[in-house]
């Protein structure tokens, strides 16, 4: 099977900081790099170190090729990644001394390219494919409506999160990711506790407190712990999480041991710095687990 994923490319401006600013503060920061990121390349980076086949939709800008050598490095095909003339999606990534982040979004090019773009991927992905989606792109709602109606499963990352936009896709998903805080979000919204939210499947991540798996209409509910780590910097586990158990359902597996892995996964990525080039590797992750003991 493959997954195609409607997804933004950022390149990412890191700074590691003694803590997060607060507010009219100026920092020195203790170090600065540039990397790739943004949740749709964060996820196809996760899904295909993962094993999975990997196709990218979306856009970069003239500044942005280097993005997509990194992606193809890794396994994923860019074919149908649009250039434009907008400059490439960009983040100002604070993170702290305990490894937790702010961070701040620039849409760019994710947001200048036409959805001819998306139709003439999908054309090729056949029922039982899977498109992954998050909210840091265009055209999400009417992509998750054309792969639904053509036999695809749906998993959305509803993050950033944006209620309307969250409405608007929520229709024709068939695997809803959130974390904790978009939970309570979208349950408020909805004025629902997050069981009831109308889609088949249901994730919710914790963080070190693992995450939930939720299906209402067969009345399961799975946790999955969090492997304990010393973490150094926890951008970007949420989309490792959400690439690894993508790659894992995509091939089959049953959703305990595509959590396992997925938990597996994210916990190795606090333990380095940076986004997409820090996401372990689909060998590393196996021995990780077998080290623990899974």
């Amino acid at each position: 099977m493959t997954i195609y994923n409607l997804g933004s490319i950022n390149i990412d401006h890191v700074y590691r900081l003694p803590h997060l600013p607060g507010p009219g503060e100026t920092l020195a920061a203790l170090d600065y790099r540039t990397g790739l990121g943004g949740k749709g390349a964060n996820q196809s980076a996760a899904a295909a170190r993962a094993g999975a086949r990997v196709v990218h939709l979306g856009a970069v800008g003239p500044d942005g090729g280097w993005t997509l050598d990194r992606l193809r490095g890794w396994g994923v095909e860019v074919d149908h990644v649009a250039r434009v003339e907008a400059a490439t999606g960009h983040a100002i990534i604070n993170v702290d001394a305990a490894g937790e982040n702010s961070i701040v979004i620039h849409h760019g090019a994710n947001h200048g390219f036409a959805f001819d773009a998306v139709d003439r991927a999908l054309a090729g992905a056949a029922p039982g494919d899977l498109l992954l989606l998050q909210n840091e792109t265009a055209h999400q709602a009417r992509a998750a409506m054309l792969a639904a109606g053509r036999g695809l499963r749906v998993m959305y990352s509803a993050a950033p999160f944006e209620v309307a936009a969250v409405q608007a896709v929520l229709p024709h998903v068939t695997l809803l990711a959130l974390n904790a805080v978009e939970a309570a979000q979208l349950s408020a919204a909805l004025g629902c506790a997050p069981e009831a939210v109308p889609v088949p499947q249901l994730l919710i991540t914790r963080g070190a407190a693992g995450a939930d798996w939720i299906e209402p209409a067969r009345g399961l509910h799975l946790h999955v712990a969090s492997p304990k780590v010393a973490a150094v910097d926890t951008t970007g586990a949420g989309d490792t999480f959400a690439g690894y158990l993508a790659a894992g359902l995509d091939a089959g597996d049953p959703p305990e041991a595509a959590l396992r892995r997925a938990a597996a996964a994210a916990a190795l990525k606090v333990t380095r710095h940076g986004t997409a080039d820090a996401i372990p590797a689909r060998a590393e992750v196996e021995a990780f687990l077998a080290g623990a003991g899974a």
